[in-house]
């Protein structure tokens, strides 16, 4: 009985917590203080998120380098993409997001079976060979995927709402992936790949089944740029981008999901502030980012959670005692 309650107070500090950001974004939009430019950054923070998300689960708690995850993002932008172009509707932007969803982890079930057999550097090098065969894939399909033209009026359909349901829903399926048996399992794979296969984990399950749920929640992200920005192409979904996702992922801390919200959210409003210095803008970004790896190596919040249990616990520690109470 005692558990159910404690329970219930935690899940409910966490409705509140949800509830609350989301009255901060719509007083924010509704007050003016959102503009159009700042709503598109904040759109690109929720896409960042969730990408990020997705790859923290390969690398920082399944322990597997990899650099292909905008291949999986493109693969979502251009199901939801053709999807909703053949099905102007909200039907056709759910079949989109499932499609790219289902494409996705298919791919990552094939290529994750014997790529994740492979450690480090020849782990890195075998995503980003697979991510580079997604791209020239899409690059000759013809008129499906129009080819390096790239697939333009594409309908609107992700609103600022409809991306925070998706960070929250992302969230809450890799939150509980990690506390769960699979997710303990894969975190002992990350520790020691031999003292787990000695225990009797089958440590490749594990490994897939991580790279699955992270090309899928990178699925859903490019479908929600895809009918977001109206306009893709090959480009957007190059090297460049998996390195991007990767430096949230360090910046924030490897095996910390606090950690991805907190450098998804610095870095995006750093490029809103280095926005005036024009060229020298990526030097300045670069700069801060060594800077801040060098004397925080481990990330900004290493492997540490924000939890409410734990605000409640200290708030509980910190406050005077009644009299009477030991």
């Amino acid at each position: 009985m005692i558990k159910m309650k404690q329970f219930n107070k935690y899940n409910l500090g966490w409705l509140i917590f949800i509830a609350g950001a989301y009255l901060l974004i719509w007083l924010g939009i509704y007050l003016g203080l959102i503009d159009a430019f700042y709503e598109i950054t904040l759109i690109t923070i929720g896409l960042n998120i969730i990408l990020a998300l997705g790859l923290n689960l390969i690398i920082g708690f399944s322990g597997q380098f990899s650099l292909g995850h905008a291949g999986f993002m493109s693969i979502g932008a251009y199901c939801c993409g053709i999807m909703t172009l053949k099905i102007p509707t909200m039907l056709g932007f759910a079949a989109g997001i499932l499609l790219g969803i289902a494409v996705a982890s298919l791919v990552a079930l094939v290529v994750g079976i014997p790529t994740l057999r492979l450690k480090g550097d020849y782990l890195a090098i075998a995503t980003l060979g697979v991510s580079e065969i997604i791209r020239i894939a899409i690059l000759n399909m013809g008129d499906l995927t129009n080819g390096a033209a790239g697939l333009s009026g594409i309908p609107y359909f992700t609103t600022w709402q409809i991306l925070f349901i998706f960070v929250v829903l992302t969230t809450i399926i890799i939150v509980n992936y990690i506390r769960s048996s699979p997710g303990r399992a894969t975190i002992a794979v990350r520790e020691d790949e031999i003292a787990a296969e000695s225990m009797g984990i089958y440590t490749t399950k594990y490994k897939t089944i991580a790279f699955i749920i992270g090309a899928a929640t990178a699925s859903i992200a490019g479908s929600l740029h895809a009918t977001y920005f109206s306009v893709i192409n090959p480009s957007d979904f190059g090297f460049m981008k998996s390195v991007d996702i990767l430096i949230i992922v360090v910046f924030g801390g490897l095996g910390s999901i606090t950690g991805t919200f907190i450098a998804a959210i610095l870095l995006g409003i750093i490029n809103i502030v280095l926005q005036d210095f024009g060229a020298i803008r990526m030097i300045i970004y670069a700069v801060a980012l060594i800077a801040i790896m060098v004397f925080k190596p481990s990330g900004l919040l290493g492997t540490k959670e924000f939890t409410i249990k734990g605000l409640l616990d200290r708030l509980h520690k910190n406050s005077p005692k009644k009299e009477g109470e030991e």
